[in-house]
């Protein structure tokens, strides 16, 4: 096995085969069920702390990045994020390959549950051709950055026709540590009942696979749809960095 070494680059450019070890390792039973049950699950310790750090180091870097977005400009909330340019780096693209084939069978189900009669392909690249030839061409996998009193409204990631139901956020910063506050918060809202919120508790590297805006709820009568909607609360303090894994690329 090839000696780790310490250095930013190395440790993003982790080898493709661990990783998607790493994803199969999982027990993606349990984590369907949570999925179904609360339209979230966490991956535990998906990237190591080394990784973590590179990513969020390399912000800056601005060749990495189509576009950066100040969401106060928008009315998003405060802080700023960075949408990657392809070709993505190695680790992002391994991780947006090998999370999607897990993924897709709960999001054709989904569908199926909804009375929606469309499947979603087998691979990632099968998904974006469709993208693609719709017109959705931009990447979407994100870095997000936030500093004391920054926040993210509750908002759903939605930049076209074809919406992979899904999405994947990883912590890339370590709570009490690197900042205070900042918590990852879902809210659901069901017909004719109040909204529901939930602060999903995570460490740095876990992953949140999480509805990009609805999921599939049985009722008395056959399955729903609840609505979802997901945020940041605001930091108190220091310095918080998100890696955002979206499926389906923008218009």
């Amino acid at each position: 096995m090839r000696a780790e070494t310490d250095t930013a680059a190395d440790a993003v450019r982790d080898p493709r085969q661990r990783l998607c070890r790493r994803i199969v390792g999982y027990d993606w039973d349990a984590l369907t069920a949570a999925l179904d049950a609360n339209g979230w699950a966490v991956l535990p310790k998906l990237l190591g702390a080394r990784q973590c750090a590179a990513l969020a180091e390399g912000y800056d870097e601005d060749a990495r990045y189509r576009s950066r977005v100040i969401m106060q400009r928008h009315g998003f909330g405060r802080g700023e994020y960075r949408y990657f340019r392809y070709p993505l780096p190695p680790l992002l693209q391994t991780l947006r390959e090998s999370l999607y084939p897990r993924l897709a069978p709960v999001a054709t189900r989904w569908n199926a549950m909804l009375g929606v009669d469309d499947a979603y392909p087998d691979t990632l690249e099968a998904f974006l051709a469709r993208c693609h030839a719709a017109g959705q061409t931009r990447p979407t996998p994100l870095l997000l950055r936030y500093g004391a009193g920054d926040y993210n409204c509750l908002h759903q990631d939605v930049y076209g026709a074809h919406v992979f139901p899904l999405q994947v956020a990883i912590l890339l910063s370590q709570p009490g540590r690197d900042f205070d506050g900042g918590e990852f918060v879902l809210t659901e809202q069901r017909p004719r009942m109040q909204s529901r919120a939930q602060v999903v508790p995570l460490q740095q590297g876990d992953a949140v696979i999480f509805a990009v805006r609805h999921r599939p709820q049985r009722g008395a009568r056959g399955f729903y749809r609840v609505n979802l909607r997901h945020g940041v609360s605001a930091l108190r303090a220091g310095t918080r960095h998100t890696l955002g894994v979206i499926f389906h690329d923008a218009q």
